[in-house]
């Protein structure tokens, strides 16, 4: 597992060891072992996977008093996904990563506790999975806007977005409820 530290502290892009031939591919998505060797010793309680159309927008999303660590990834097509630093103590507070993760190239993305996440989806579909380190809670649900200019994603976008009627309306950055 090749870790590429981002210009966010803790933020880790990750590419896998591929093995392949004319047969396919095998890699290893998750092995314990291996994050510890990281330096994330984690311990994951729940697996999500979402399918998503081109020009759908989620996020972006954090949890409150049970925060998620989420180690995201692509299983099909491809997403331009974000982490922003809403850690009002973090030196990097507002501040924001993205990258694309693909089928094709395989690489995963590593969000701690602290960060909203989000994903744009570029390709005509794509099977979005993601392991998370606490359960999802309901009451501690947060987010803010995908287009807050305070923190300034370069979203990769061809028209408006698609996004939920919950996403369409969470506030600004400097309005939201986030971490001390």
């Amino acid at each position: 597992m090749n870790a590429i530290e981002t210009s966010l502290p803790g933020v880790l892009l990750l590419e896998p060891k591929v093995f392949g031939d004319a047969r396919g591919f095998f890699l290893e998505s998750w092995n314990r072992r291996t994050f510890a060797e990281l330096g994330l010793d984690l311990d994951f309680v729940q697996d999500n996977h979402s399918r998503s159309a081109k020009g759908v927008l989620r996020g972006l999303h954090y949890q409150l008093n049970e925060p998620q660590g989420k180690l995201v990834r692509v299983a099909s097509g491809s997403v331009f996904d974000v982490a922003v630093d809403v850690r009002r103590s973090s030196p990097h507070f507002g501040q924001w990563v993205g990258y694309e993760l693909s089928a094709e190239n395989r690489r995963m993305m590593w969000i701690p506790p602290g960060f909203a996440h989000g994903f744009l989806v570029l390709s005509d579909s794509a099977d979005f999975l993601y392991k998370t380190t606490a359960y999802y809670a309901p009451q501690w649900d947060r987010g803010i806007r995908w287009d807050d200019p305070q923190i300034g994603v370069q979203w990769p976008l061809e028209g408006a977005p698609t996004l939920s009627a919950k996403d369409q309306v969470l506030p600004l950055l400097a309005d939201a409820e986030v971490y001390v």
